[in-house]
């Protein structure tokens, strides 16, 4: 990759993977990227919970009832949670840019690498939806105290799927406004 563009051409969510596990350096890498992120007054409000245990992997497919299907074959996870008292009315987006980062250095390494939404996700049981739990499943599994936000788990692994880079010609570009709607 020779810019920053072409980065985010590349960027895809990937949802199979092989089962060749991600370096450790790659994760560090990843998570060094993350904490360099901006946060609202640079309260850093993030924690991220690292696995690589096969079996919690897997148990991530469970958290919420459609959306989570890509943790069958990941070979590791990142969960995001916040602390929003630190910042009550900004932690969910300085969660997803740290997010963000995390999906973007994965992409430079040639890792894959999808987000699972969490929080305020649910799960079906007979036909009504518990709205908080997803994020009630990730926080028993990972042992995260009360308090905090989860916001996302990040499915990783090398891709076992192909898919196409972006192509800026079929970019929305009506999407964009200059200086007014």
């Amino acid at each position: 990759m020779e810019n920053f563009e072409q980065l985010c051409q590349k960027r895809r969510s990937i949802r199979k993977y092989k089962s060749t596990p991600v370096e450790q350096e790659k994760i560090e890498y990843m998570l060094r990227c993350a904490l360099m992120s901006p946060s609202a007054k640079r309260t850093c409000p993030w924690e991220f919970i690292v696995t690589r245990d096969e079996a919690k992997v897997r148990a991530l497919q469970a958290c919420k009832t459609y959306g989570s299907q890509m943790f069958d074959t990941a070979t590791a996870a990142i969960i995001i949670a916040l602390d929003p008292t630190l910042c009550h009315n900004t932690w969910m987006a300085d969660g997803a840019i740290a997010a963000e980062h995390i999906l973007l250095a994965a992409a430079e390494q040639g890792v894959g690498a999808c987000w699972c939404h969490i929080h305020e996700r649910g799960i079906e049981t007979d036909g009504a939806e518990d709205r908080e739990g997803a994020a009630r499943f990730v926080r028993e599994l990972f042992g995260i105290p009360e308090g905090y936000e989860v916001l996302c788990a990040i499915a990783l692994g090398y891709p076992d799927e192909e898919r196409k880079d972006y192509d800026p010609a079929k970019l929305k570009y009506e999407k964009i406004h200059n200086e007014k709607w």
